[in-house]
């Protein structure tokens, strides 16, 4: 399939990586242009075990491409990954802000394309956040309503260190959907992965990210 993801960051970068090893077509936006220049050279910007070696194999195979060309890769694509920071603010609420901005964009972007489109959130939000900021936001800069695109929920579970490893081999894949055509699209992006997939409604999804960290964080304390 082709995959557009937005942020080469941690999670970005490796499942963008990930995702284009598994024979996708795989292109990563990004607005900062040095960045972007190694990356297309082969040096990623962070340092997981295996990376660089991944990246350089389908960088040769062109099935991976990075850019800052945020509306080519959306109307070149068929399902869009948003992996942008969301970081915690002084008053240890998260910071919605690049998803808030992003998800404009997109919407101003799917205005001007007519094929189904799915979109993806990887970053860590809290419950709610897709129904009640993103599709909102999509909605009303596409003048689309949901069923025209799709909208799907599917949280990292990466460990710094041995994300790579975490990403290609995952023990689950949660998929939360708003409807199951958008479901049934990132499904067929995981079908040859081994892990298992489980399918469930987009608040559901967003609480088990939730529920992960605070039983890591509970077993670390």
């Amino acid at each position: 399939m082709k995959i557009s993801i937005i942020g080469t960051g941690y999670v970005g970068l490796v499942t963008g990586v990930g995702l284009a090893s598994y024979g996708h077509k795989v292109i990563c936006v990004d607005i900062d242009k040095k960045k972007i220049k190694a990356i297309n050279k082969g040096t990623p910007p962070i340092y997981e075990k295996g990376l660089d070696k991944l990246l350089k194999n389908v960088l040769s195979n062109k099935q991976f491409l990075a850019t800052t060309d945020l509306r080519s890769a959306i109307l070149n694509t068929e399902i869009t990954f948003i992996a942008v920071p969301s970081p915690s603010r002084k008053d240890n609420k998260i910071d919605l802000s690049y998803i808030r901005k992003v998800s404009c964009q997109i919407g101003s972007i799917l205005s001007l394309k007519d094929s189904y489109h799915t979109l993806v959130v990887k970053s860590s939000v809290v419950p709610e956040t897709c129904l009640k900021v993103v599709l909102p936001l999509i909605e009303k800069n596409s003048g689309k309503k949901a069923g025209k695109f799709g909208l799907c929920m599917n949280p990292e579970f990466l460990q710094e260190g041995q994300a790579v490893d975490d990403f290609m081999n995952p023990d689950r894949i949660i998929i939360g959907e708003l409807y199951k055509k958008s479901g049934d699209s990132l499904v067929e992006v995981y079908k040859n992965f081994k892990g298992n997939i489980v399918r469930t409604s987009l608040q559901n999804a967003e609480m088990m990210k939730y529920a992960s960290n605070a039983l890591l964080g509970t077993l670390i304390s």
